[in-house]
């Protein structure tokens, strides 16, 4: 079944071996997942990524690898287990802890979000690419949501593939023109991918066939242009954050 059927197909690749530092994954990864159809997409779980590209480091303190990961705090709170901190990475992704991993990995480390995703993104897509292949690829990684219980994956990285489906200026069933309708399909795409992935279960790549109409030029924008501007963030802080600075700028104004 195809997207032009109404559906599409996704799966794990299974027997991937655990990756190491140095290794280079796109030559791998064009061996491990084996033939693939021009116009498929690969989801790729960050963690990998990482682990390829020496992004594990040791940390006695996985708070400290945060801090130094962390280029604004949006909220911070307290509970019994300690701290949960929602911050915005070098990437300009906002997630809990930076996206600083400590599950999987060797006791007293800690592995770091790739420094750029869209650029592994893109040197896995130009690998299958040499093989004659010409497919998109995502990097994923687990977000939680604003207002929704639970965490989903979501790109932050991209190659080869729409991140969003602009729709805007199109009409809808009724004929309704559509004014603000812009699907990201990059997080909509990583998220099935997760479904047969896993969290656990050693399963980090995934294939999605069938939405080959996404597929485009190595050329297009990645899963950075997926990151809001901060002009249009209206949601720049958690609501503690937002009371305390405007209870600040209140009594600075009030001040005789």
């Amino acid at each position: 079944m195809t997207a032009a059927d109404g559906g599409f197909s996704v799966w794990a690749v299974p027997g991937i071996p655990e990756v190491s530092a140095g290794d280079h994954l796109p030559s791998l990864l064009v061996g491990w997942v084996g033939d693939l159809q021009d116009g498929d997409i690969l989801v790729v779980s960050s963690k990998i990524v990482s682990k390829a590209e020496g992004r594990l480091i040791a940390a006695t303190d996985r708070e400290d690898a945060i801090t130094a990961e962390t280029v604004r705090v949006v909220a911070s709170r307290r509970h019994p287990g300690g701290v949960t901190r929602i911050v915005e990475n070098p990437l300009g992704i906002v997630q809990a802890a930076a996206g600083v991993d400590s599950s999987n990995v060797p006791e007293g480390y800690v592995l770091l979000l790739p420094v750029d995703p869209d650029a592994s993104a893109r040197a896995i897509a130009r690998a299958f690419a040499d093989r004659g292949t010409r497919i998109g690829v995502i990097v994923s990684d687990t977000l939680g949501r604003p207002w929704r219980v639970g965490q989903t994956d979501a790109a932050i990285g991209a190659a080869g593939v729409l991140v969003v489906d602009d729709l805007r200026g199109t009409a809808d069933a009724g004929g309704r023109a559509l004014d603000v309708t812009v699907p990201a399909v990059a997080d909509e795409i990583a998220s099935a991918a997760d479904l047969v992935k896993g969290k656990a279960a050693s399963l980090p790549v995934a294939v999605v066939r069938g939405l080959g109409r996404l597929v485009t030029s190595l050329d297009a924008p990645g899963a950075r242009a997926l990151v809001r501007p901060a002009e249009q963030d209206m949601f720049r802080t958690g609501s503690d954050e937002a009371y305390a600075a405007g209870f600040r700028d209140g009594s600075a104004s009030a001040a005789p």
